[in-house]
């Protein structure tokens, strides 16, 4: 009797585990599937929906770094820098190897102009091997430096960013401003360009062009330039920039 007893206890303690078990891949699938409609929120910039799936998410498993870091950053784009520095840190502690979460927890820094924290987070980022884009890190470090004004080094910086990805425009935008504040013009202006060939839509790119060919003293692909961007951004700030400028051309 004793032993039926005994054994009844293990079968119903093994019975237990195995339940809770269950239960707790339940919740972490169904985390998931509510984490995955918040993403899709989030792609559509509906940033307030978003978050709302994701406190949903987590109350079902808060042990989720990819969560956690959506989480912060739909904060960032809430502009709730203390709230997606917290998430971002919590998705590096439950997964140190996340070199997204430490890239964005870098751009947290650059936001509040905190320009050495953010350059030690970022070259952090860099350590992983892994990353399948470090351009991104790397030109978030020449655009500290550039901020430091420490040209030399952002310069350097937007250059290897290009080496992994020659099509990646923040760094052509990043290395043209660069030239620009070491009176390179030339060269500002070939960066423009490039950045303007991946970018033929961005009236601010094509903006910092026309003002490249006006310092250069080339004021009939400046004027092009300047009308290109009134045609882009007719009744926007970028606009107004590049009629006041043309206008100052003649």
């Amino acid at each position: 009797m004793k032993r039926a007893t005994t054994t009844l206890m293990v079968l119903a303690f093994c019975l237990g585990m195995t339940a809770c078990a269950g239960n707790r891949e339940a919740r972490i699938r169904q985390s998931a599937a509510t984490r995955n409609l918040g993403e899709s929120y989030m792609m559509q910039g509906k940033h307030t929906a978003a978050l709302a799936e994701f406190v949903k998410a987590e109350k079902l498993n808060p042990q989720d770094p990819f969560l956690q870091y959506d989480m912060g950053l739909v904060y960032m784009a809430k502009e709730k820098l203390d709230l997606a520095e917290k998430h971002f840190k919590k998705a590096l502690a439950l997964k140190p190897d996340y070199p997204a979460a430490k890239n964005s927890l870098g751009v947290v820094h650059l936001i509040r102009k905190e320009w050495d924290a953010a350059i030690a987070v970022f070259k952090e980022t860099l350590e992983d091997d892994l990353y399948s884009t470090p351009q991104i890190p790397l030109s978030n470090l020449g655009y500290a430096y550039y901020q430091k004004k420490e040209f030399v080094k952002a310069e350097k910086y937007y250059k290897e960013a290009l080496k992994k990805d020659p099509e990646y425009i923040n760094a052509w935008r990043g290395l043209g401003l660069t030239y620009m504040a070491l009176g390179k013009t030339r060269k500002a202006v070939k960066a423009f360009e490039k950045a303007v060939h991946y970018a033929p839509d961005a009236a601010e790119l094509y903006l910092e062009l026309a003002d490249a060919y006006k310092a250069l003293g080339d004021s009939e692909k400046a004027q092009k330039a300047y009308h290109r961007v009134m045609a882009l951004d007719p009744d926007g700030e970028h606009g107004a920039a590049a009629e006041k400028a043309a206008k100052d051309l003649r």
